[in-house]
């Protein structure tokens, strides 16, 4: 993994700082891109390896577009680049900065205007990845293309799940037109099951003592950080992964244990699902690439 560049979402807490260190420990140069610069720099500092710190809020179409610009400008070239930052609120529907619902918005859209951007510089490399971090909630999950902001019967957690599944379509579409394209880049998915990561508890933040509780017993039923981020280091590092695979746990419902290939939901594997919401992607983002071929 030497003299390689990798883009890691999120890379301040949980799962993507996991996943920094352990890239910048294998010979990686890291960047990390994270809402928090001081946070982020603070988790720099204990990271043995190269790195280095620039703010991407995913929320916002406007930070992306800067963060993309800025950072193709110092990095022409890119070898991986790992979706992994995301939001759980449970609480009530709150908007981004552009308007959308700010887990879709976060989950979803700010990533799949991220990788557009980034593609130029990832298709520089001989083999570059992009690894896009899905969910157990996606799979009984389903798009409402005529509610994509779920403006009505609003419900956090069906959104989150909601998210996560345009999380998963857009990897598997991203696949398609890469493979069309006859493109070096890759795409592959992961999930990490039921992990103790710092957004359990932020999750149930909003209903006070009783969500402080929810969130503990939760935790209790969840694996490691470490463990849970085995998936998407296989994805982005392991020798012979091709494009359109997905990792996740082993164990029963996927929630926990080693490392294995798993399947994503019969809709996110759905063509046609896949196309309608690249396209609504490309009109509420205006980011435009990979167009589609028969």
């Amino acid at each position: 993994m030497n003299n390689r560049i990798a883009v890691v979402t999120g890379a301040n807490s949980g799962l993507g700082r996991v996943t920094a260190a352990t890239l910048a420990g294998q010979g990686v140069h890291v960047v990390m891109a994270v809402r928090n610069v001081a946070a982020g720099r603070a988790v720099a500092g204990q990271i043995s390896g190269s790195t280095e710190v620039r703010e991407l809020d995913l929320a916002s179409q406007a930070s992306v577009r800067e963060f993309a610009a800025k950072l193709t400008t110092d990095h022409p070239r890119l070898d991986l680049l790992i979706n992994n930052a995301g939001a759980v609120l449970l609480g009530p529907r709150r908007t981004s900065v552009d308007g959308f619902e700010l887990q879709l918005a976060t989950n979803m859209l700010g990533h799949f205007a991220l990788t557009g951007l980034l593609l130029p510089a990832l298709s520089e490399a001989p083999a570059a990845r992009v690894v896009s971090l899905s969910s157990i909630t996606h799979k009984p999950a389903t798009i409402n293309f005529d509610d994509v902001m779920y403006e009505r019967n609003y419900s956090g957690s069906t959104a989150y799940g909601r998210s996560k599944l345009a999380t998963t379509i857009f990897g598997v579409e991203l696949d398609r037109r890469l493979k069309a394209a006859d493109s070096p880049v890759i795409s592959v998915l992961a999930h990490p099951g039921m992990t103790r990561t710092n957004l359990t508890p932020r999750a149930w933040e909003h209903l006070g003592r009783r969500g402080r509780i929810l969130a503990w017993v939760g935790l209790l039923a969840t694996q490691s950080v470490e463990q849970g981020t085995q998936p998407q280091l296989t994805a982005a590092t392991a020798p012979g992964v091709k494009g359109g695979q997905f990792f996740g746990p082993r164990g029963p419902f996927e929630m926990f244990g080693n490392v294995t290939e798993v399947r994503p939901s019969s809709e996110a594997a759905d063509p046609s699902v896949g196309r309608r919401l690249w396209s609504e992607a490309e009109t509420l983002t205006g980011v435009r690439y990979l167009p589609y071929r028969d």
